[in-house]
């Protein structure tokens, strides 16, 4: 027995062993508690201000068996998903916007598991405020009836605000937006608002008053940042009236008047007056307190106020009424006001305004004057009064003086009862004879205060004499004539007019013409017409254009200038006109020969010239050219063969019959008989040749060619000799400090001269010194003597004889370079002599000799002279 318990306890060990190895645990999350970033979000909140997107909690726990985890959240089907989770690393994204206001906490749940246990918690997430709500009004529009007697400092309305925000942000304070001058005040906590402690209604000068109250909450963060939010709102107060105010009389002052005729009964004068409270106005009632002295009353009811009898029984001229105007209540008389009436006892206007001459009333006045008056000038030819009968305002009246603008005005302007009339000159320029013989105005008389308005009017009419204030005028400042040439003398050119607006001798024009271009032409002294002298002879060829001045002068010497512009037309009174009837051309085959009229016409087309060919022998073998006057063969003609075959003498010399036509009308034209001599281009050879050929036919051409190249020449020749001149003053400039050393005499050089021997190479006179090498620069020696040559051999030839020249030497000197000049001229000659004893070829020798010595001689003087001053 005990061995089976044994057996059965082994068994059941073995079998709990067996099923604890083989059991699983579920995963956990940790809880960290509120204020945690980490666990399994209990007691977990968030700010509504919190950014989309933002990591907001990490789910944080474990398995017992040290699985790995997942995590995971979902909402009910009715919320909104506001957070995602990262299985893997559990960290908690807000992916929707949060608003507390809205909704307050939000319900999730949290799971964990490691793949096979899965643990789902319930959480509740707090959404805290941030203050991102205004404060709202309530009971908009908000608006206020007050009456106007309501007292000062009283409450007449009271605002509610809302904000949803809580704490701080929640709360709400009020105040007044600053106006200029407002009436009201308002309590910051209780929003109460009352009537500013010394201020008042008045229905009667504003009836609405609109107040602009904000209110502003505690202040709060949002975003990070601390933010106060304000509403604003307005308040209509309307403000009621209330029976405070007096009656208002309306049109204020009053001022009537009594006339003459005014019967009794007559109305004088109505008052107006209305209550001061417009919303619930009371009745008027009119009545006078004093100043009728029993002549006047009122109606009660209207303000009427009439005369109770005649104006004669009326003792003063001036009634100051006071009538009192009270308000009528429910059963007696309230508020009142009091105006006064001023009524005037006037005459009647009944005379109108009245025109006087010297004696009686009168409507017209004349004035005979000179045109021109100063400005400023009285005229006193008119003698002017002007009366009203009537008394006060009925006698007072403007005058006005109806005309031409400007031209001249009344003094005095306002008259009162009687004035005498004056008349002055206001523009003088516009009094003008030119313009009007005579001036003519209305003088009016116009009452100013009265209903009636009479007025009166007179004539007066200024007769105008002239004066010599004008100066002749031309119709125009220039005239354009045209007279054809060889016009006969005393042909009319043109007329010119001037004329002069003054009257009678004023107004009368003489004409008369000078200038340097007047010669030719006269004018007539009155009418104005330029003609032609009489023995004048118009040529456009010798002068075409004219010009001169036109003088138009009245009898006092006043006076004006024109300019007249005569043209010559030309005529077509030259023909054309050759050189010669007669003439004589070369023509190279290939070439024109040209010929040429000229046409004496000053102007085109009459000089402008055709050519034709009136007859050619032979016939048709010539062509020319209409404008220029080119004769050239036809085309066909290419050779000499050519021409030689047309006529059977082989003449080469053909004569054609140009005719030169000009284009006027009528037409001219003159003939030339060209005798044509053909050549061919083979025959003269060279542009030299051909040159003298074309110029055949224009000998001027020639001469100037010949002329040009003369001129180019002598610019050649001037040129080189100025180049020298300047070369030569410029090597032989002498320095001042430059000091002259005698030389002593050096040793002779010895000089030989060869004959020319016909080479090219070789010129007669060429000098061959014994030192080469010597300086250019060394100075001339003073020649001596010639040694003379020795005698040349019997056997030698002429041409072929060496001939040896004396050395020429001598020493400087500064003066009498003349003597020594000629001494030494006669010592060469002597020897010259000497050696011209010796037979055959001495006497050539010596010759030579001699003109070597004047030469070398005349070059040593010029240099001697070039160094030594």
């Amino acid at each position: 027995m005990k061995s089976m318990k044994k057996k059965q306890t082994f068994i059941l060990l073995m079998a709990l062993c067996m099923c604890m190895g083989q059991s699983d645990f579920a995963p956990y999350f940790y809880d960290n508690g509120a204020g945690s970033s980490n666990g399994n979000m209990a007691l977990f909140s968030i700010a509504e201000d919190t950014s989309v997107g933002t990591h907001v909690y990490t789910l944080n726990g474990t398995d017992p068996e040290e699985e790995p985890v997942t995590y995971g959240m979902t909402f009910d089907k009715s919320s909104k998903e506001f957070f995602s989770v990262e299985p893997k690393s559990g960290n908690v994204t807000l992916i929707q916007a949060l608003d507390r206001e809205v909704q307050d906490e939000i319900i999730a749940f949290v799971t964990i598991t490691d793949g096979r246990n899965k643990v789902v918690e319930n959480v509740r997430v707090f959404i805290t405020d941030a203050n991102d709500e205004k404060p709202e009004f309530l009971n908009q529009p908000l608006i206020v009836d007050v009456p106007e007697d309501a007292a000062s400092g009283s409450s007449i309305y009271r605002v509610q605000a809302v904000d949803r925000d809580l704490g701080s942000g929640g709360s709400v304070s009020y105040y007044l937006q600053s106006m200029p001058s407002t009436k009201f005040t308002i309590d910051g906590h209780s929003g109460v608002l009352r009537i500013r402690p010394g201020e008042s209604l008045d229905y009667e000068l504003s009836r609405t008053h609109f107040v602009t109250v904000v209110a502003k909450d505690g202040g709060g963060k949002y975003y990070g940042r601390y933010q106060v939010m304000t509403s604003t709102a307005i308040i209509t107060v309307n403000v009621l009236d209330t029976q405070d105010s007096p009656p208002v009389f309306i049109g204020t002052p009053y001022f009537g008047f009594v006339y003459e005729v005014s019967m009794p009964g007559s109305e004088i004068f109505t008052v107006s007056a209305k209550d001061g409270d417009q919303n619930n106005p009371n009745a008027i009632h009119y009545s006078i307190l004093s100043g009728s002295d029993g002549f006047f009353s009122i109606n009660s009811t209207s303000g009427c106020i009439s005369l109770t009898s005649f104006p004669v029984q009326l003792r003063n001229e001036l009634y100051e009424i006071k009538v009192k105007a009270a308000e009528v209540g429910a059963d007696r008389f309230s508020d009142s006001s009091v105006t006064t009436v001023t009524v005037r006892v006037v005459d009647l206007n009944n005379h109108p305004p009245t025109f006087y001459g010297e004696n009686s009333p009168q409507n017209r006045f004349e004035l005979t004057m000179y045109e021109h008056p100063a400005e400023g000038e009285i005229l006193r030819g008119l003698k002017i009064t002007v009366n009203d009968s009537d008394q006060g305002a009925n006698a007072k009246f403007r005058l006005l003086l109806v005309g031409p603008s400007r031209v001249l005005r009344v003094v005095p302007q306002t008259v009162l009862n009687e004035a005498q009339v004056t008349i002055i000159v206001e523009n003088s320029s516009a009094i003008d004879y030119e313009k009007y013989q005579f001036l003519t105005f209305k003088l009016l008389a116009v009452e100013t205060d009265t209903p009636e308005r009479f007025s009166a009017t007179a004539d007066i009419v200024i007769n105008l004499l002239d004066t010599n204030d004008n100066i002749p005028k031309f119709s125009s400042e220039f005239y354009i004539a045209r007279i054809p040439e060889n016009s006969p003398g005393g042909s009319n050119v043109v007329s010119v007019t001037a004329t002069d607006p003054d009257s009678g001798l004023w107004g009368e024009v003489k004409y008369s013409i000078y200038g340097s271009g007047a010669d030719l032409f006269l004018i007539h002294p009155t009418s104005g017409i330029i003609y032609t002298q009489p023995w004048a002879s118009l040529d456009a060829e010798v002068k075409s254009k004219y010009n001169f001045y036109v003088k138009a002068e009245d009898t006092e010497g006043k006076y004006s200038l024109a300019e007249v512009f005569v043209t010559v037309l030309d005529q077509n009174d030259h023909p054309p006109e050759f050189n010669q009837n007669f003439l004589e051309k070369t023509m190279i085959i290939g070439a024109p020969v040209k010929i040429e009229a000229v046409d004496e016409d000053a102007e085109e087309p009459n000089n402008l010239i055709e050519y034709s060919i009136m007859k050619a022998d032979p016939d048709n073998i010539f062509d020319i050219n209409t404008s220029t006057g080119e004769i050239k063969l036809k085309p066909y003609i290419k050779s000499m063969e050519i021409v030689q075959n047309i006529t059977k003498q082989k003449d080469c010399r053909w004569s054609v019959v140009v005719q030169a036509r000009d284009r006027g009308s009528p037409s001219f034209s003159t003939t030339a008989v060209v005798k044509i001599d053909i050549t061919d281009a083979n025959r003269l050879k060279g542009p030299m040749a051909a040159f003298l050929m074309q110029s055949r036919d224009n000998p001027v051409k020639a001469l100037g060619l010949a002329v040009s190249i003369i001129t180019v020449m002598v610019l050649v020749t001037v040129m080189i000799s100025t180049i020298m001149y300047f070369r030569n003053t410029k090597s032989n400039r002498i320095t001042p400090a430059r000091r002259i050393i005698r030389r002593r005499p050096k040793e002779p050089q010895r000089w030989t001269f060869r004959l020319w021997s016909g080479r090219s190479d070789q010129k007669f006179g060429k000098f061959l010194t014994d030192d080469e090498t010597s300086s250019s620069r060394a100075e001339p020696l003073t020649p001596s003597a010639p040694v003379l040559p020795p005698p040349p051999p019997v056997h030698s030839r002429p041409s072929e004889w060496l001939r040896s020249v004396p050395t020429v030497s001598g020493s400087l000197a500064s003066r009498n370079t003349s003597r020594s000049s000629s001494w030494r001229t006669r010592q060469t000659t002597d020897a010259a002599q000497r050696s011209g004893q010796n037979k055959d070829g001495s006497g050539i020798s010596s010759a030579l000799v001699s003109e070597l010595k004047m030469r070398i001689e005349q070059k040593i003087n010029e240099a001697n002279q070039g160094y030594y001053y």
